[in-house]
């Protein structure tokens, strides 16, 4: 058994190259730069030559602001570039894992999402994934599996449990975190295991929302790693979206059902503070060699 890990250089794709290291199973895994999937034939390439029995596809424009100046360009990657993948996989009879977003729903829910419920994206990158899960589950359904995700976070590359720990570290001044968008904190490492796991079971198809469990705003976030590093927690200080105006709309409550991982052999991923508890010391380390 072999994989294929598209989008390897991000977040998702080095833990994911990091749980299968664990767990002694053979992969290749190629960022962008040399694995384009906008470039259908490309990708064709790199899928007969290595013949992958799981391909996991990571890859995304994910600059949700650049996002709305750049539409066509987002949608040539998580439209077209999800599609051309499709096809591939459907080439080698390789099952396909592909990583979507909360951001296919508007958000201005006030309950968890199912993972059937209709979408209805606010933001052109929120459009442009929802296209590629339309347009995958068009060209290969029966052995493409759709995982949505939300609030990455890990020791690799640029995110927000990375940003605050470094500020909880260094000095005393306030923090202004957003208090009024509430969503799910989710490490990649525990995701990467998730979908390892998921991907070696019998399951060949469907939609599931892989977020570590419970809820949090941008504040409660901030607080709680504060608390995990040692700092004064009343150094976060909530604040509204208001005062952070951004091109593309953030979701109000962006909170995803877990209710599909009832239908297999499997449980939902574990709370989000578990999770970041368990995170936080090798983000600690990295931050500290950044200083």
């Amino acid at each position: 058994m072999s994989w294929l890990i598209t989008g390897g250089t991000g977040q998702l794709g080095i833990a994911l190259t990091h749980e299968l290291s664990k767990r002694g199973l053979p992969y290749d895994a190629y960022g962008s730069k040399e694995l384009d999937i906008t470039q259908s034939q490309l990708v064709k390439d790199f899928v007969d030559l290595h013949t992958p029995s799981i391909i996991i596809n990571c890859a995304a424009w994910t600059d949700v602001d650049g996002a709305e100046k750049n539409e066509q360009q987002a949608a040539l990657v998580n439209r077209d570039g999800a599609g051309n993948v499709a096809i591939a996989a459907k080439s080698c009879g390789a099952k396909l894992l592909h990583i979507s977003t909360d951001y296919v729903f508007s958000g201005d829910f006030q309950l968890p999402r199912q993972e059937d419920a209709p979408k209805n994206p606010q933001t052109s990158y929120g459009r442009t994934k929802a296209d590629g899960e339309d347009l995958i589950l068009k060209t290969y359904p029966e052995n493409s599996i759709i995982i949505r995700t939300a609030w990455l976070y890990s020791p690799w590359g640029k995110n927000f449990v990375k940003t605050m720990t470094r500020l909880a570290l260094d000095g005393n001044s306030q923090v202004r975190v957003v208090n009024d968008q509430i969503g799910q904190p989710t490490s990649a490492i525990d995701l990467a295991n998730q979908i390892v796991s998921l991907a070696l079971s019998q399951t060949s198809k469907g939609i599931f929302h892989g977020t570590n469990s419970g809820e949090a705003t941008w504040f409660d976030f901030a607080v709680e790693i504060f608390n995990i590093v040692g700092a004064d927690p009343n150094r976060v200080a909530p604040v509204p979206s208001s005062e952070y105006p951004q091109h593309a709309k953030r979701p109000t409550y962006s909170v995803l059902s877990h209710d599909a991982w009832n239908e297999t052999s499997f449980i939902a991923m574990r709370d989000w503070r578990h999770a970041l508890a368990d995170a936080i010391p090798e983000i600690t380390s990295v931050v500290k060699t950044l200083r």
